[in-house]
């Protein structure tokens, strides 16, 4: 017998907004798997903690870099290439003896998600499944009351890795916008948006739906600090009442 593999999604922060089925096959999952920097404690894990059963086996994957040295450079790339392909042989391991795996992945598991490098190396393999979850940008905009496209309006989603030239010639070419890995990145963000002359009307949500979340216009925020689970939104449907 070869076990399953399924990608979860955990939504964006608030247990409640998982889904029934991505509870089930946390709760049945002989194996849960999950990301975090190593030494660090796992967001999506603390999201589902709840969920897994007493004796279920724990699998967790940390990544060696994430900040530490630029996204472009050789070593980071070699580095989560081969931390990958050790994650991805790890699951297998479980998977050849039998058992279910649960991968955990904040948000939707092929939305910007870690999952997704295990899926491309073990779908062709195994048995799978995907269970897709909330996206971080569904709960922030829901968070923050902010319609943000209607009609006929283009959204485009951005990184904020992008080089800031990038990311405001995006910004000009869009209706409404979801610039997402904010982190480090919120002043070049910042000059980005003034140069499209999107500033004004761009939101800033930190931690939505989380307990200690809260959204604001981005050009009242006082200081360029901002945590990985921050978003800005700029809205679209400029013919709103």
């Amino acid at each position: 017998m070869i076990g399953k593999l399924i990608g979860v999604g955990t939504g964006p922060g608030d247990p409640e907004l998982l889904t029934l089925k991505a509870a089930r096959a946390i709760e049945n999952a002989d194996v849960v798997a999950f990301f975090a920097k190593q030494g660090n404690s796992s967001n999506a894990k603390a999201i589902v903690a709840g969920l897994i059963r007493p004796g279920t086996i724990e699998e967790p994957l940390g990544y060696p870099v994430t900040t530490e040295i630029d996204r472009r450079h050789a070593d980071y790339k070699s580095a989560t290439t081969a931390f990958y392909e050790d994650a991805a042989r790890r699951v297998a391991s479980h998977l050849d003896a039998g058992r279910n795996v649960a991968v955990l992945s904040e948000g939707d598991p092929l939305f910007y998600g870690s999952y997704m490098h295990l899926h491309v190396r073990l779908a062709p393999r195994y048995d799978t499944e995907v269970i897709p979850g909330i996206t971080a940008m569904s709960g922030c905009w829901s968070a923050a009351g902010l319609p943000l496209v209607q009609g006929d309006d283009i959204l485009t989603v951005l990184p904020g890795t992008l080089e800031e030239t990038d990311l405001a010639g995006r910004l000009d070419g869009s209706d409404g916008a979801v610039i997402m890995k904010v982190g480090r990145n919120l002043p070049k963000i910042r000059r980005a948006l003034a140069a499209s002359g999107r500033l004004d009307g761009a939101i800033y949500v930190e931690r939505g739906t989380m307990a200690n979340g809260y959204s604001m216009p981005l050009a009242r925020k006082a200081d360029d600090i901002a945590p990985y689970f921050a978003l800005v939104l700029v809205p679209g449907w400029s013919t709103r009442p």
